[in-house]
């Protein structure tokens, strides 16, 4: 008789152990990595956008503080105002736009110093609480304030810092009970290498490679009920070539890899205790596969180069490219070229940028126009960007 009930009992706990079984939540074979104020990852100034949004390792311009500030102790100007103008979703509204201004120095032979002021509007937006009610205009906007401080450490090598001030004011006045804007801080930290000068066969070339890991900064959140945000915390690896053909003629030739170092999204899933394939109140959702994204941002970017649900292949994924080309004439025009490329589970953000740049005199101006190679549109397809560069002092440093 005992022996039945061990039985009975034992093929019950059987039954119940193979009811329990692990139910994946649908909808996670993409895991795209977001995080807050993503206009941080939009190229600012025209120059870049030409080329693919490459930066960390072209040489110097007025922009360099978006990119790697250190290129900034390699300038031949003394100093420089660099304003950008980006239209964004175009094709919708004519509101929302991103707007750059950038003001450097060169100290001296071995420092430089920078600030910019970079800022996102979200547009007008109107609310109306009825027929009779004069309409509420509300215009969301994110903005930043960086300033850096570049050392020159050899004659080929110089690094930076960069501070940064982020405020994000998202919050709508009549919807919203606390309408206190979002505030925290980052940190970019860069190195850029210039190579000599040297002749090949039949041109001149000089190497140049830099790196940059910007962002990086505490989590915050949009308002007191609401999750953590990671900020767009990214590496950026390039290097690039400039043969240089004669005193008139030179093209330069760039390669850059991004990678975001912020928590990949896990697989979600929960066990079901009743087995009826639905998600139940007494049902918790669990961690499937992949590693726990809540973690401070420190953790998050070290955590960002192991914690792909699909492995070593899914990290690789997480990895965009781009290569651009730019052709200078006389130092008084340029044509820019560039592709840029992510993978379709990440985000699918593909795109062909052109640009071309006109000097006169002491101005700089420069455009850039993409096209999106994705089935993904781009916000920013056929939209035509504006940049203007004015350099004070050009030539007071000769580095080549």
């Amino acid at each position: 008789m005992k022996n039945r009930i061990f039985l009975v009992l034992a093929l019950a706990f059987i039954l119940k152990v193979s009811a329990q079984e692990t139910v994946i939540l649908p909808n996670q074979d993409k895991r795209v990595i977001t995080t807050g104020v993503p206009f941080l990852l939009i190229a600012p100034d025209a120059r870049a956008a030409g080329m693919g949004d490459i930066g960390v390792a072209t040489s110097v311009d007025a922009f360099s503080q978006q990119w790697n500030s250190a290129k900034y102790v390699f300038s031949e100007a003394k100093s420089g105002i660099g304003v950008s103008y980006t239209p964004y979703l175009s094709k919708l509204v004519n509101d929302i736009f991103l707007g750059n201004v950038t003001y450097f120095n060169r100290l001296d032979e071995k420092s430089a110093f920078a600030v910019s002021l970079k800022y996102f509007s979200l547009g007008d937006i109107e609310f109306v609480a009825d027929e009779f009610a004069s309409p509420l205009i509300q215009r969301p906007n994110e903005l930043t304030l960086d300033a850096s401080y570049a050392l020159r450490l050899s004659d080929q090598f110089g690094m930076s810092v960069a501070m940064r001030y982020l405020r994000s004011d998202l919050r709508l006045t009549g919807v919203d009970g606390d309408i206190s804007a979002a505030s925290t801080f980052g940190v970019d930290i860069s190195g850029y290498y210039q190579g000599e000068e040297q002749a090949y066969s039949d041109f001149n070339g000089r190497w140049r490679a830099g790196f940059a890991i910007q962002n990086i900064g505490p989590t915050f959140k949009y308002d007191d009920a609401g999750q953590e945000n990671f900020q767009p915390t990214n590496l950026r690896l390039g290097g690039g070539f400039d043969f240089i053909f004669d005193d008139y003629n030179k093209v330069s030739v760039t390669a850059e890899v991004t990678k975001l170092l912020v928590p990949t999204p896990p697989v979600l899933g929960f066990i079901d205790n009743d087995g009826d394939g639905n998600q139940d109140s007494d049902e918790p959702t669990i961690i499937v596969e992949g590693k726990d994204p809540d973690v401070s941002f420190l953790s998050g970017m070290f955590q960002s180069f192991g914690d792909a649900p699909d492995g070593f292949s899914e990290e690789l994924k997480e990895f965009t490219w781009a290569l651009g080309a730019e052709y200078l004439y006389q130092d008084s025009f340029a044509f820019r070229a560039g592709y840029f490329n992510e993978s379709e589970d990440k985000g699918a953000r593909k795109f062909l940028a052109l640009g071309a740049g006109f000097k006169a005199n002491v101005v700089n101006i420069d455009l850039s126009y993409l096209f999106s190679a994705s089935q993904v549109q781009s916000p920013l397809e056929n939209t035509l960007r504006f940049s203007l560069t004015f350099n004070i002092g050009e030539g007071e440093y000769y580095e080549y």
